[in-house]
């Protein structure tokens, strides 16, 4: 299959990458050995080098092994972004152990679904979620229950502080501790580094269950193998190393870590340079992000388009320097051009818009590292080792033409072996070798890709298509709107219709009349949104993405 892109790619970025020997963790081992007095870490006022980060991750494996984790078992981690997290990560790979990331703001609905889908045995947990998992406990296999504590990695002094002062109401919703589970700094300092030896065959062992599914329907886990996620990193590396210096840069990890892009590209890949993490726990915080970034100088930058929105309209921006930043890389959503106009102003550097989704680890896609190169509004070009194609809608064996709109597929080693206990699910997105991503794209004769849309969220109106995308874009173009979102809600005439919610600029006030004759101007007058609600925010996911379903949900 040729692959017309590659003539694109800049900074002497390969064709085709190279999987390193090994399991995923070795890049930690590797970053020990060369980089052992770099900070890995920065977290609320402290900095943990990598040589301590690897002690702290030996002993934990040490206790993890002592409790009866062993290959093939599923750990789950319901952490924010926190030094645990990380620790625990590293620790339950080298036992051999399958990773299950929870979503800390998980219903105890949802976790149910993590913890029986996945079997897990053991769960390491903040101490304000621990109630969410005794709530569904007798409901699962679960064996050892870790708890931890925000502060637990802090001074002693600020450790008997915290939950008395900052967290005092918080604590008093936190149930006492079951006999025989564990407090994360007793149980830590009881421990030895000395990991067990585990083999691992990296092309086949699974390291984690990815959960998706969560804004389109039930949760499923991506099984991802230590290949297809050490695959992510190099691809990554390669789009990024001819504009780095490995073990000097330093990463702003404010997107959830335990959400595949912020696994892949805020922890993984640093690690896999030796580079800091500026572990961020909440990203909605936008003074302190603003501080931290300011303070540290990061300069590489995982981030989605509401982030980016949140930090160029926060009102005293200017007060901080955010220039340190060389590189934003936005996924998880669509970067409209005003979006990415903005936060360039703001920080002097480039944001580029890239693809992926859990079940490929997630990055498939990218802007090349270029402004006068990239294209606004494109996902950009396949990924080294990476192919790529649009399928008819209807035959997914009919390969379109450039220009154009179908399903877009994705082929390469950073794609999962399937689905946990799905295999007619499995089977229908994995067919040799290829991905079926359920999103709807059109790609040009020289391999640039645009996103249409995702096939759920396409708008049937009278019989024509309007992509909420395309209206979206426009949306963001008019001066008094900082956010906007469209479905589709039933219709008595036209079967479905366009509808808006909108976040305006603070201070501004508009009309709906206003928004929909500046949509007017702009677009078929099928496409205009017939109805404009206003409102103080959009519903999220932890990540940032916009929940469209949730609005849809809202209309029903």
């Amino acid at each position: 299959m040729e692959r017309p892109w590659l003539k694109h790619y800049v900074g002497g970025t390969p064709s085709d990458i190279e999987i390193p020997e090994g399991p995923l963790y070795g890049y930690l081992d590797r970053a020990i050995k060369e980089f052992p007095d770099n900070v890995a870490l920065y977290y609320e006022g402290i900095e943990m080098t990598y040589s301590e980060l690897g002690e702290a991750v030996d002993k934990v494996a040490y206790g993890l092994a002592n409790l009866g984790v062993k290959k093939g078992d599923a750990v789950a981690i319901m952490l924010p972004n926190c030094p645990q997290f990380v620790i625990s990560y590293y620790a339950a790979l080298k036992c051999g152990a399958i990773v299950t990331p929870v979503n800390p703001l998980a219903m105890p609905k949802e976790l149910r679904i993590y913890l029986q889908d996945t079997g897990a045995k053991t769960i390491i947990t903040l101490n304000f979620f621990y109630k969410n998992v005794m709530a569904i406990r007798e409901e699962t296999n679960l064996e050892n229950v870790i708890v931890t504590a925000a502060w637990d990695p802090l001074s002693k002094m600020k450790q008997i502080l915290a939950p008395k002062l900052v967290f005092r109401k918080e604590m008093k919703e936190v149930p006492p501790l079951k006999e025989g589970d564990l407090l994360w700094n007793d149980w830590l300092a009881t421990l030895v580094p000395e990991p067990p030896q585990v083999e691992i065959d990296p092309a086949n062992d699974l390291a984690v269950y990815q959960f998706t599914g969560g804004t389109t329907g039930i949760p499923k886990a991506a099984m991802l193998t230590h290949n297809n996620l050490k695959a992510n990193c190099e691809q990554c590396a390669a789009w990024m190393e001819w504009m780095s210096d490995r073990g000097k840069e330093r990463f702003v990890a404010a997107l959830p870590i335990q959400h595949i892009f912020g696994q892949t590209v805020s922890m993984n890949l640093p690690v896999s340079w030796g580079c800091g993490i500026i572990l961020i726990p909440n990203a909605r915080d936008i003074k302190k992000l603003l501080k931290t970034i300011n303070d540290l100088k990061p300069t590489f930058f995982p981030i989605v388009a509401t982030l980016a929105i949140g930090i160029y309209s926060y009102p005293d921006v200017d007060k901080y320097d955010i220039t340190s930043l060389k590189l934003s890389i936005a996924g998880a959503m669509a970067l409209p051009a005003e979006v990415t106009r903005r936060f360039e102003e703001a920080t002097k550097s480039i944001i580029i818009e890239g693809y992926g989704l859990s079940e490929a680890s997630p990055v498939t896609h990218a802007n090349p590292l270029d402004k006068e190169k990239r294209k606004v509004g494109s996902i950009g070009l396949p990924f080294p080792s990476t192919y790529s194609k649009i399928v008819d809608l209807d035959d997914k064996s009919k390969t379109l033409s450039p220009g154009e709109i179908g399903e877009l597929a994705v082929k390469g080693p950073q794609v999962m072996k399937g689905y946990h206990n799905r295999p007619d699910e499995t089977a229908d997105v994995l067919r040799d070798g290829w991905l079926y991503t359920g999103d709807i794209a059109k790609m040009d004769e020289d391999g640039w890709t645009f996103i249409v849309d995702r096939k759920k969220d396409l708008i049937n109106a009278s019989g024509y298509k309007v992509w909420p995308n395309e209206v979206e874009e426009v949306l963001f173009e008019h001066p008094k709107v900082l956010e906007a979102a469209v479905v589709g809600i039933p219709d008595e005439t036209r079967g479905e219709t366009v509808k808006a919610f909108i976040v305006l600029e603070p201070g501004q006030t508009a009309t709906v009349d206003e928004i929909r004759a500046f949509c007017k101007e702009k677009m078929a007058v099928y496409k205009v949104p017939t109805h404009v609600e206003f409102v103080e925010t959009l519903p999220k996911s932890q990540v940032g993405k916009v929940l469209r379903r949730e609005l849809r949900q809202q209309e029903d």
